[in-house]
């Protein structure tokens, strides 16, 4: 399965020197500085380096020093060639299917449901599981954060309120049969375009809109390419999978084991708060310059759950492995939902 795969070499933009310890850990990170995954590396450094009294240093890169996309980072990761490596849902489905969980259409309700399913149990354990196995026992998936916010339906032309208003338009998806399976149920036409394509895309009618997060539509400028409508219909939460070398992560003792796994508590935390923040002035921003943002109801936003549950049966169907995990992140879904449900009932008591 991990098949030695082609690299391109870049100059690292950020490479911090290690200093005298007895470990080292070896992180690629995007070479975008200013997003939450930088973010969270920059508290997991420095938590690691702090909690272990220098034992552990922890060397960052960012670009595409090691690896330019996620089966090649996670290849890196398992060969060794780095410690520690993020990657989407679609970025490592290619080896790991099954993690396109993620990109599966409305099963978590809210931030505060998505944080309470991710930060442990049945769920998080049976993907660590299955990505151990599947890489020989290689690759530990060691958390899961967040890259980005929710993705939520945007485009040029119109105001969408239910799913008959996204029918029959041309929807921007990755090359990737999940997601366009989705934009298909729902009435739309999946249009794979590159990301660095998708700007020129807008501006010439190739596509009329795209699922992307408000960080990212807002940092690409996709508004001065008439990207002026955004449904908040929460479709899919942005998972960031934080992989890990398990050889390197056994090779420690046992307390600096603990150390960086609590370095890692540290970083999805980070990655949790870290979007949040930046979606305040990135939606002001959308709407300053003219762009109109619509909330849907909860009935309407029941009519898109429903409307894509055809994308459901395709994932137990086509996904190895899909039907464990799609019921297990229901479940984990559910207990969250009555515990919160819970605690906000004692909280207004």
């Amino acid at each position: 399965m991990f098949k030695k795969l082609l690299t391109t070499l870049a100059v690292a933009a950020i490479a911090v020197p290690a200093v005298a310890a007895d470990y080292n850990l070896r992180v690629q990170v995007g070479s975008n500085i200013n997003d939450e995954d930088y973010d969270g590396i920059v508290v997991f450094k420095d938590f690691v380096e702090a909690a272990s009294n220098g034992a552990i240093s922890v060397e960052v890169f960012a670009g595409t020093q090691f690896c330019a996309n996620g089966a090649e980072c996670l290849q890196s990761v398992a060969d060794g060639t780095i410690d520690v490596a993020m990657t989407t849902s679609s970025g490592g489905a290619g080896i790991f299917p099954y993690i396109q969980v993620f990109d599966l259409p409305y099963l978590m309700r809210d931030d505060r449901v998505a944080e309470e399913v991710l930060r442990g149990g049945d769920f998080v354990n049976l993907l660590r599981a299955k990505a151990l196995e599947d890489s020989g026992g290689a690759i530990r998936l060691m958390t899961i954060g967040n890259t980005g916010g929710w993705r939520n339906f945007a485009n040029t032309k119109r105001v969408v309120r239910e799913p008959a208003d996204i029918a029959g338009l041309k929807i921007r998806t990755v090359v990737a049969d999940l997601p366009q399976e989705l934009v298909k149920a729902l009435g739309a036409s999946p249009t794979p375009i590159p990301w660095p394509e998708l700007f020129t895309s807008f501006q010439t009618g190739v596509v009329e809109g795209s699922k992307n997060g408000i960080t990212d539509i807002m940092g690409m400028k996709f508004p001065e390419a008439g990207l002026q409508y955004i449904t908040l219909d929460g479709h899919a939460y942005m998972g960031a999978l934080w992989w890990m070398n398990n050889e390197k992560i056994q090779s420690l003792p046992a307390d600096l084991q603990h150390v960086v796994n609590n370095g890692f508590y540290a970083l999805q935390q980070a990655t949790f708060a870290s979007p949040k923040r930046k979606a305040i002035q990135a939606y002001q921003d959308f709407v300053e310059g003219g762009g109109n943002i619509y909330v849907p109801t909860v009935e309407q936003k029941t009519a898109f759950k429903d409307a894509a549950a055809p994308v459901y049966d395709w994932f137990r169907s086509n996904v190895r492995g899909g039907s464990e995990v799609i019921d297990a992140l229901i479940a984990a879904s559910a207990d969250a939902e009555a515990k919160i449900d819970s605690m906000n009932g004692m909280a207004i008591k």
